[in-house]
């Protein structure tokens, strides 16, 4: 193991996260008892620009008013781009007036890390002005070729601020960004020859892991396509994600499910530990059970599935 090593800032349970626009202020009750880990009150693209000031106040208000820490919920809200003239009140207006009941600010469309570093010293002067002890969260949404062109810089960079917690995929700008020859949201080309996505999450992925920030996959705009959701949450899933967009309820217990580990798969984890753990005992680093080898590395993995899972059961 090197000796280079970057703790995760913070960590939460993500597994999805629900997109609700902030111009539509009757789904927040819904999004409130919506069962979902995270949601991410919106004033970017979900929002028509003459909307753009009352969708703020909206989101403002739905932040002070609901109880959203007593349903357990992540509250996180998508500010306007760095290149709006939206976004320095977005982030004034939501720390004056409801700073200390918000977790994360998700800032879209980074593309190097300066524009987090900018969010972050707005934050830091902000929270001092108003004397706030809780520190709030940054997210990052890579969806632009020149932000996945510098991942690995704003995650490390991100993760030395102290404030960056999560990048996410946004595919469908990011396939703009490309010029990719798709017109869906997350899924699959027929003309590729495979996941044409695969690459880039993968990447995403790693610059995460080598720095201690959650990545979570975006989008799936066909929401009568369950099996489809499902099939890109496990693809997502496989590669390391911790969990996915829902941009419509009936997505949530999709995501959950797949991005919480069944009981079997629980279960094998914690035999593997035991099994290593009588090894070591007997002065052996390696075990045998149920005909395969299994070794440290093989710790490594069942301790995340374990921890995942204990993560999940202390939600609840």
């Amino acid at each position: 193991m090197s000796h280079t090593l970057y703790e995760a800032n913070s960590q939460r349970v993500q597994r999805c996260e629900l997109a609700v626009p902030g111009s539509s202020p009757e789904m927040f009750e819904k999004a409130l008892n919506s069962g979902v880990d995270v949601i991410f009150l919106d004033l970017e693209d979900a929002v028509a620009p003459d909307d753009k000031l009352q969708a703020r106040k909206n989101v403002i208000k739905a932040i002070n008013e609901l109880d959203w820490a007593g349903k357990g919920i992540t509250v996180s809200i998508r500010i306007n781009g760095l290149d709006t003239q939206y976004m320095v009140r977005d982030v004034v207006d939501l720390v004056e007036q409801c700073g200390d009941k918000i977790d994360t600010i998700l800032i879209p469309k980074v593309g190097v890390y300066s524009d987090v570093y900018m969010v972050e010293s707005m934050l830091n002067q902000l929270e001092m002005q108003q004397g706030m002890t809780k520190k709030i969260g940054i997210e990052c949404l890579i969806e632009t070729a020149l932000g996945m062109a510098n991942v690995e810089d704003i995650a490390k960079q991100g993760s030395i601020g102290g404030r960056l917690e999560a990048l996410h995929f946004g595919v469908a700008d990011y396939a703009a960004s490309n010029r990719a020859r798709t017109t869906n949201i997350g899924g699959l080309n027929p003309d590729y020859p495979g996941d044409q996505w695969h690459f880039a999450l993968s990447r995403m992925i790693v610059a995460c892991r080598a720095y201690g920030l959650r990545p979570i996959d975006g989008p799936f705009g066909d929401i009568k396509d369950p099996d489809g959701y499902k099939d890109a949450a496990r693809r997502a899933a496989a590669l390391g994600c911790e969990g996915k967009w829902a941009i419509h309820p009936s997505q949530i217990t999709l995501a959950n499910e797949v991005f919480t580990p069944p009981a079997s798969e629980v279960d094998k984890a914690k035999r593997i530990l035991e099994a290593l753990k009588e090894a070591a005992a007997q002065g052996k680093g390696a075990a045998a059970l149920d005909g395969r080898l299994i070794d440290a590395a093989s710790e490594k993995m069942a301790n995340n599935v374990v921890k995942t899972a204990e993560a999940i059961a202390a939600k609840a």
